[in-house]
């Protein structure tokens, strides 16, 4: 009979990164901004954020590097099981409360009601999102594999990753996680000449591509953990902020982007986590930091179904651009809020419920039950 670990071991943490904390935050907001833009401003060519949607490769390199130095030393202790539930109740509360709000926009919708065309549906899509099963449906908004919340794709990609992490990748010598991470990365160019870029595995006709996405990045984050690869550097949050912008201001066009979006995701965006790592945080930057990383992951689940509104809004209206400018700043800016208040109200308190519950089971001693 397999031992239970103690009730510490669950709630044992490491010193976080801030500053990586920090920048996921500024990930999420450009995320936000881009889904506004694409919708405002169709043709990515004519963007100004063009690249933002390697922000999610940034993500998966960030968790890469974040589980492997969380739990390289404790999963053997703690176990899979323990593990996955731990992940769990990280990522999952936000995946059933983001398709539930995106379930009541989808209705509450006032410029639309292309929810009628498949309201016998509904429950199958709203199923599938809190299971995440990918469930491309809505043709007319892009094939999203979630499309009640189009961000859930990547949440799909993250528990594979978790998964194949606990069962294999947290045993494996360098060595052989340096093969995997290579054929990766040549997996990633491949499907990036293929597909033209790498906006993709978020969509029924290209989810495979988010498969090829993860898989370098999660193990490039990995391999920036076990090779000890912290660049130890003076650049405050504010520089380490501008080098990650720098990736979402970089031109897009049709013929290079096929070479530059692979490039930036094997060789900078590790980079830029091997940097955050070890760069020097100001006392003035802490309370920053740690805002920016506390709203980061809410932000990112909770804000695409009002971008679904703000596409009927200009399907219907067709306002001038300075007008559709303004609303999607404005839309940012309540969409911070939104996420801050969801947090504090919603998904922390339920996090901490579950935790107090998890822990009070592995405490009880053998053969107490109620």
């Amino acid at each position: 009979m397999s031992q239970v670990p103690p009730a510490a071991s669950l709630l044992r943490t490491r010193q976080h990164f801030e500053i990586l904390d920090g920048l996921r935050g500024i990930a999420a907001i450009a995320v936000v901004v881009f889904h506004f833009m694409e919708i405002a401003i169709p043709n990515v060519e004519e963007s100004l954020v063009t690249h933002t949607y390697l922000a999610v490769d940034f993500f998966f390199c960030l968790s890469g590097f974040v589980i492997a130095y969380a739990y390289d030393g404790r999963l053997p202790q703690i176990g899979v099981g323990t593990f996955l539930k731990l992940r769990l109740i990280r990522l999952h509360p936000l995946v059933i409360i983001g398709t539930v709000l995106g379930l009541l926009v989808f209705i509450l919708d006032p410029f639309s009601q292309l929810w009628l065309k498949y309201a016998d549906k509904l429950l199958l899509m709203f199923l599938a999102g809190c299971l995440m099963i990918p469930y491309p449906l809505v043709q007319e908004r892009f094939f999203n594999l979630f499309h009640l919340n189009a961000p859930v794709w990547s949440l799909f990609w993250e528990y594979i990753a978790n998964i194949v992490y606990a069962v294999v990748l947290v045993r494996m010598a360098k060595k052989w996680l340096w093969v995997l991470a290579l054929i990766s990365a040549v997996a990633l160019f491949y499907e990036a000449q293929r597909s033209g870029h790498l906006s993709i595995g978020w969509g029924g006709d290209n989810i495979r591509g988010g498969g090829f996405r993860v898989a370098w990045s999660f193990l490039a984050g990995m391999l920036v953990y076990r090779m000890n690869w912290i660049i130890r550097n003076k650049m405050g949050f504010g520089m380490m902020a501008v080098l990650l912008a720098i990736v979402f201001f970089i031109p897009f066009t049709k013929e290079t982007a096929p070479w530059v979006d692979p490039v930036l995701s094997v060789f900078y965006l590790p980079l830029l986590v091997a940097l955050g790592a070890g760069a020097s945080l100001s006392d003035k930057t802490v309370a920053i930091c740690r805002f920016s990383g506390n709203i980061s992951y809410p932000l990112y689940m909770v804000h695409y179904p009002f971008i679904w509104v703000y596409f009927s809004y200009l399907e219907q209206a067709k306002p001038s651009q300075s007008t559709m400018f303004l609303i999607a700043g404005i839309g940012t800016l309540l969409l911070i809020g939104l996420a801050y208040l969801v947090l504090k109200y919603v998904d922390a308190p339920i996090r901490r419920y579950l935790t107090q519950r998890m822990v009070a089971k592995t405490s009880r001693p053998a053969g107490v039950t109620g």
